[in-house]
């Protein structure tokens, strides 16, 4: 089991240009595999590789947020595109592994539907609704240099920008002691 760093806000990687992945070989399956252990480790609905430091166009989905149960394996998406959205929007909270302690409402299309591969190089399609339909609309931000930060007024892109400043300072502290 493998638990990788999470690149946290403002760090720069975040923003950086993802690449489509060539070949879904045993490399990438290793990487979800790492992907995977790390976001159940850290509890979270989804992981995307830039995530981690990575820039292969992959991310991950809980299997019960898309719909299964607890025992459902994550949904994997290897060079994904959002294909469609509506459904009217909605207004609900969003946290993110890289804003950790950080959850802010944010307004999206109501349902997503997206074509990828998965870790065996299949083409799928999958659409979802309300919290999977959000989480496939997040993840896929993410490999295009969106973070939730973008998607909020002013007021508060500033309340985040002091409580990751906060949570940099504390944790610096704690690596020092």
């Amino acid at each position: 089991m493998a638990v990788l760093e999470i690149v946290k806000y403002p760090d720069p990687r975040l923003r950086e240009d993802t690449f489509d992945v060539a070949d879904v070989n045993d490399e990438i399956r290793s990487l979800v595999r790492d992907m995977t252990d790390t976001m159940y480790a850290l509890n979270a609905a989804g992981i995307a590789a830039i995530q981690v430091g990575r820039l292969e166009r992959i991310f991950l989905i809980d299997g019960k947020v898309a719909g299964g149960d607890e025992n459902s394996d994550p949904l994997v998406f290897i060079n994904p595109e959002v294909v469609e959205t509506g459904k009217g929007q909605v207004v609900a909270e969003e946290g993110c592994l890289s804003f950790p302690d950080v959850f802010v409402d944010v307004k999206r299309p109501r349902w997503a539907k997206v074509r990828a591969l998965d870790v065996n190089g299949e083409s799928f399609e999958v659409d979802g609704d309300e919290l999977f339909g959000r989480a496939l609309q997040h993840e896929h931000d993410h490999l295009t240099g969106k973070l939730m930060i973008d998607l909020v007024g002013m007021v508060k892109k500033e309340m985040i920008k002091r409580k990751m400043k906060r949570w940099h300072s504390a944790h610096a502290r704690q690596q020092e002691s």
